[in-house]
């Protein structure tokens, strides 16, 4: 039987990051998808967003924004809101609406897609490293708080994996890259789509039920590096 055979699966900012290669797998296992694209909105905007989704089995809280690299003292007050706006404030919303429903109910999954980049830090990217670090903290604690009910809240926190916001084509072909990839990832390569949404669908079936607020790092080995 496929592995999410009649979930009703939501895919938020469906149309980015890993948006399409999770929703082609979970289709393929037999999952109902509703994919919307875009950001998701928070505060007033957010109750006619999530009145658009229904009932939801499985929430795949996929959020990314620009990683809007620069210099500590160099940071901008509108890029340090942006990636909060676009990336934490809706993971609260997403959590805070569709938990307690799933609570409710005796069963639910929450997947959010973040970041391990707050878990080994990266010079040049406090902001980024700032807002990717505060969904994880955010869903080890959500997790925590909804175990007992049977909804499980994790969080793949990835890096080097191939995607067209971080990771796109152009930029893993170039001999930069590849050399760069030699000396930092173990691995020695980008990860595919299609393995990460292979993680992506373990965490929303029922093979997860024991697998509670973690941060599981997807990242071919660079977060253990010294």
């Amino acid at each position: 039987m496929p592995r999410l055979q009649d979930k009703r699966v939501l895919i938020t900012q469906s149309d980015d990051y890993m948006g399409p290669s999770i929703a082609r797998l979970f289709n393929e296992e037999g999952a109902m998808v509703k994919s919307i694209p875009g950001v998701v909105p928070f505060d007033g905007e957010f109750a006619d967003y999530a009145s658009r989704c229904g009932e939801i089995d499985v929430v795949i809280a996929n959020l990314a924004f620009d990683p809007c690299n620069s210099p500590l003292e160099d940071i901008k007050n509108e890029n340090w809101m942006a990636l909060f706006d676009t990336m934490v404030h809706p993971l609260m919303c997403l959590i805070r609406h569709f938990a307690p429903q799933m609570a409710r109910r005796g069963h639910g999954k929450i997947v959010a897609v973040t970041s391990a980049a707050p878990l080994k830090g990266i010079p040049g990217s406090t902001a980024y490293c700032a807002a990717r670090g505060a969904q994880n903290a955010f869903v080890r604690a959500a997790g925590l708080e909804y175990a007992a009910v049977n909804v499980q809240i994790n969080a793949i926190a990835q890096n080097y994996v191939s995607n067209p916001v971080y990771f796109p084509p152009a930029l893993v072909e170039s001999e930069r890259f590849q050399k760069h990839l030699a000396r930092n990832v173990p691995a020695g390569r980008v990860a595919t789509e299609k393995e990460q949404a292979e993680l992506a669908l373990f965490l929303a079936s029922e093979n997860s039920n024991f697998i509670v607020g973690q941060i599981m790092p997807f990242a071919g080995g660079w977060v253990t590096t010294t």
